[in-house]
């Protein structure tokens, strides 16, 4: 048995090629199962959805065919109020996002730095963020009115909370040898801010973000459902009063593809930015 049969070097004979191959089409580890595997499930869930009305056994009047829905989409499109509706959501999300991100930044960059301010305000910002979006409509139209002003404001509430509140949990949770680190440098408390607690916060600080971003879009319906006349919200609502389900769904459809879309671009952005620090998520 001595000099015979080298089990080992067979093994690692084996041509590369056939190795990649096998993963291949075991699964899911090719460039194309990788990009693609994510839209797998909705392009399932489309088809299936299709058949089930083409057999008759979704009522039309409530689930309209996907081809129905684009069919929908496609005549707003010819209409030319689908963009301007499109283009007036986003404008109010990207504007309720900066607004309710920049300043959920700063207090959480204070709070998480000073103990004395966390203890004065934490307590009341998490009950604040336990009121229902809804809830804040008839305030907001009170003080602001049905204008453009309230529904940022309404969609800057529910950003702010998620990116606060995340933001805060990093900041709390750097490593104390890194604040020492600052300390032994001379730094001042805002350099220490800037150049240690943040940079080091940076991945919670994204997470935080995008589910600013999420609830963004959810809160946007909220705010042009309150008296707007334009708007995917408000086309959803239209839908609804006219009976057009196919109206209903396109705009829910779109909401998800634009939301994806959004959060798709901080993602990109985010592992940009912690891969340039040296870190991975």
């Amino acid at each position: 048995m001595g000099n015979g049969y080298q089990p080992e070097e067979t093994v690692l004979s084996l041509p590369p090629d056939a190795s990649a191959s096998r993963f291949r089409v075991s699964g899911l580890t090719g460039r194309l199962p990788r990009k693609w595997v994510g839209a797998l499930l909705p392009v399932v869930f489309v088809i299936v959805w299709e058949l089930l009305s083409r057999a008759g056994l979704l009522a039309a009047n409530w689930f309209p065919a996907p081809l129905s829905i684009a069919g929908t989409l496609v005549e707003l499109l010819q209409g030319g109020e689908l963009f301007h509706h499109i283009g007036i959501t986003v404008a109010r999300v990207v504007a309720g996002f900066l607004i309710g991100a920049v300043l959920a930044t700063l207090l959480a960059g204070i709070a998480g730095s000073t103990p004395l301010i966390r203890e004065l305000v934490d307590p009341t910002i998490q009950a604040l963020r336990n009121i229902p979006s809804m809830a804040w409509v008839p305030l907001f139209l009170l003080w602001l009115g049905i204008h453009e002003s309230s529904k940022i404001a309404l969609i800057a509430v529910g950003v702010f909370f998620p990116v606060y509140l995340n933001l805060l949990s990093g900041i709390l949770n750097v490593d104390r040898k890194l604040i020492e680190v600052g300390h032994v440098y001379r730094l001042n408390k805002l350099q220490l801010v800037r150049r240690v607690i943040l940079p080091a916060a940076l991945p919670a600080f994204l997470v935080g973000l995008r589910s600013g971003l999420g609830l963004g879009w959810m809160f946007v319906v909220a705010a042009e459902i309150m008296g707007a006349s334009k708007g995917l919200g408000f086309l959803m609502i239209d839908g609804q009063m006219t009976g057009r389900a196919s109206v209903i769904i396109a705009s829910i459809v779109l909401f998800a593809l634009f939301g994806k879309l959004t959060d798709l671009m901080i993602e990109r952005c985010g592992n940009r930015l912690l891969r340039q620090r040296g870190v991975g998520i």
